[in-house]
């Protein structure tokens, strides 16, 4: 199952010190932040932090706060993200860039930590911070830098999606194996990388068929363990019909089916290679990621990893 959240909490803290702790427990959660309370000398705040795969997410509750990220502390920080605002109540406004975007629930905008910035919290918020590896984005090739501190969301599409994936996996890491919380943090990467591309007005049809990949993906993922996982699940669950599920994953040689068994392949061998399962039975494994019959299993995995799933994890083990 998926890790605990890791919280950081006003709660234990007296009223005289929650100004200090605040902004020290912000200074070291989002690798050296200034903030301030706008002078106000009571205050309150929550933050529960949750992880898929390098994908970071938190759920900030708090009163009103500015939060500063100044060219030194730029320059100082060894972080390399990029970060999203998605207000569940309250707003914001991202500053970056010479630009300044104001986001309300329904909305998100995004800024490179890696420069300095300004995020202002005027009222009491209930957030959602999503902290994503800068490398994934700029090296798909995405020039990012007229990209920050700009809005969306607000006119739904594929950014709309992003927002609800993010949402939606912040509810449901808690209970997710590690494999799905990877899978649910590359989901969320790549929604991004498209909302961006639709925002520097390079997004097209191809655009929404990789969103419904990618939906489909994170849709395996989540549901890894299902042996009834099918490719009429899917387009039930995801509203779809075959016809688009099928050209979502026209692209891919092996199509859905392929792509659901290599997915319950790479994390039986995962499995096996993890010596805190060396108390799980290979039966074991292969029925929790789906696996019905335990000879299909076998012949799958011999011919995609060249030896028989005993052999393997043997040979893994010395």
């Amino acid at each position: 199952m998926g890790m605990p959240a890791s919280v950081m909490s006003t709660d234990e803290v007296s009223a005289s010190d929650r100004p200090g702790f605040w902004s020290d427990g912000i200074n070291r959660l989002f690798c050296g932040l200034s903030s301030d309370l706008y002078g106000d000398t009571e205050f309150d705040g929550r933050m529960a932090t949750l992880h898929a795969g390098d994908v970071v997410l938190t759920r900030l509750e708090a009163n009103r706060h500015r939060v500063l990220r100044s060219p030194s502390l730029a320059r100082a920080s060894e972080a390399s993200y990029l970060k999203i605002v998605a207000p569940w109540s309250g707003c914001a406004s991202v500053q970056q860039k010479g630009r300044a975007a104001w986001v309300t629930p329904e909305q998100w905008s995004i800024y490179d930590a890696t420069d300095s910035y300004a995020v202002a919290n005027p009222v009491q918020v209930d957030h959602l911070i999503v902290m994503l590896p800068k490398e994934r984005l700029v090296e798909r090739g995405l020039q990012i830098g007229p990209l920050m501190a700009r809005r969306l969301g607000a006119s739904g599409g594929v950014a709309r999606i992003a927002l609800e994936t993010m949402r939606s996996a912040y509810r449901e890491l808690p209970g997710m194996s590690d494999e799905a919380a990877h899978g649910v943090g590359d989901a969320i990467t790549q929604f991004v990388h498209l909302s961006l591309l639709d925002l520097a007005g390079t997004g097209t049809a191809v655009t929404q068929r990789e969103a419904l990949r990618e939906r489909i993906k994170q849709h395996v993922g989540e549901h890894l363990g299902d042996a009834a996982l099918s490719v009429d699940g899917i387009a039930l669950a995801l509203n779809c019909s075959r016809r688009h599920l099928y050209n979502a994953f026209a692209d891919e040689p092996d199509g859905v089916a392929g792509y659901i068994l290599h997915r319950r392949l790479e994390a039986c061998r995962r499995s096996f290679d993890d010596r805190r399962n060396d108390h799980r039975s290979i039966t074991e494994i292969a029925l929790g990621f789906g696996f019905s019959n335990m000879a299909h299993f076998s012949r799958v995995f011999r011919t995609h990893l060249g030896v028989p799933p005993s052999d393997y994890r043997r040979a893994a083990h010395h």
